[in-house]
């Protein structure tokens, strides 16, 4: 199927007259170009799809300027799972595991028992947020939803598939208010009757479709008779924040006695970074000149250190 979502779409909506609002992300080149920086079994793959799809989510229901990040580390066959999504909505995402190619699993499996946590780095503060609630649920939809009733006190449905051409899912929250009365109900009564209908259109969505389908047509499937409105397209890319400033730091908090053993014992001081793959190689020259110009008070550095 060819993608027609390069590289990846978020759209947002609301029901009119109700505190219930949504969120829709469909992964395309996005996707590929993530999970071809590392191969992994179909069912670690699976989850990182879900993960990916799931940060996004999590970032659009969020006003924030910085980095929100989604990680879990249990005692399952995934050891570690780290997926982050900035405020202009660039992604990337990894995981370790122990599973050989083509070994099955199930969601418990992967996970075993650990903790969930998002955090939100700030970039004009360090007024940092965390939220850490325990890995419950027999899918990782249900986990997050735990951690909205937590951490966020808001009620929260999720749906999130992936293959190894697309990953999406789609989000429902009820906020704090309550919907208008009509036809004698309450504004209570009608506010949750207007929720479960849409936990059912949920619920109802098929993964291939919720993979396929046009956002126009999966908004009305799960809103059914209810006037909803549906908002423009927002792009979601692939996008590793590494940097040679980055892994210089790296570098330096290794301090010069390591990084010089690591020399002497390899030869050359190569780090890679997980996310994306790339290499940065330095010599001996290269981390001597590093450590030096640490040293320099920052006036004598130059433009470029």
């Amino acid at each position: 199927m060819a993608d027609t979502l390069a590289p990846g779409e978020l759209r947002r909506f609301l029901l009119e007259g109700h505190p219930l609002r949504g969120h829709w992300v469909r992964l395309g080149s996005a996707w590929q170009e993530l999970r071809a920086r590392r191969s992994y079994p179909p069912v670690v793959e699976s989850l990182l799809g879900e993960a990916a799809s799931a940060v996004v989510l999590l970032a659009a229901t969020l006003k924030f300027a910085g980095t929100l990040t989604m990680q879990f580390a249990g005692s399952g066959r995934v050891r570690l799972l780290v997926a982050q999504c900035s405020d202009d909505f660039r992604l990337r995402a990894v995981a370790h595991h122990d599973l050989a190619d083509g070994e099955p699993a199930s969601f418990e499996e992967l996970v075993g028992s650990g903790n969930l946590v998002v955090s939100v780095q700030s970039d004009a503060s360090a007024a940092n947020y965390q939220g850490i609630v325990p890995l419950e649920g027999s899918t990782l939809a249900e986990c997050l939803e735990r951690y909205f009733e937590g951490s966020e006190q808001l009620p929260t449905r999720l749906k999130l598939v992936a293959d190894r051409e697309r990953a999406g899912g789609m989000l429902l929250q009820r906020l704090p208010g309550h919907g208008g009365a009509a036809g004698g109900e309450s504004a209570g009564a009608l506010l949750q009757s207007t929720w479960e209908d849409l936990q059912q259109g949920l619920r109802s969505l098929a993964p291939e479709v919720l993979l396929a389908a046009p956002a126009t047509a999966l908004v009305q499937q799960v809103a059914g008779e209810h006037d909803c409105r549906l908002f423009g397209a927002t792009p979601v890319s692939f996008a590793c924040r590494c940097s040679d400033e980055r892994v210089a730091g790296l570098v330096r908090a290794l301090g010069i006695d390591e990084a010089r053993a690591a020399l002497a014992d390899q030869g050359a001081l190569t780090i890679t970074c997980e996310f994306c793959g790339r290499d940065y190689a330095y010599d001996a020259v290269d981390v001597e000149q590093l450590f030096a110009s640490e040293a320099l008070p920052r006036a004598e550095r130059g433009p470029l250190n």
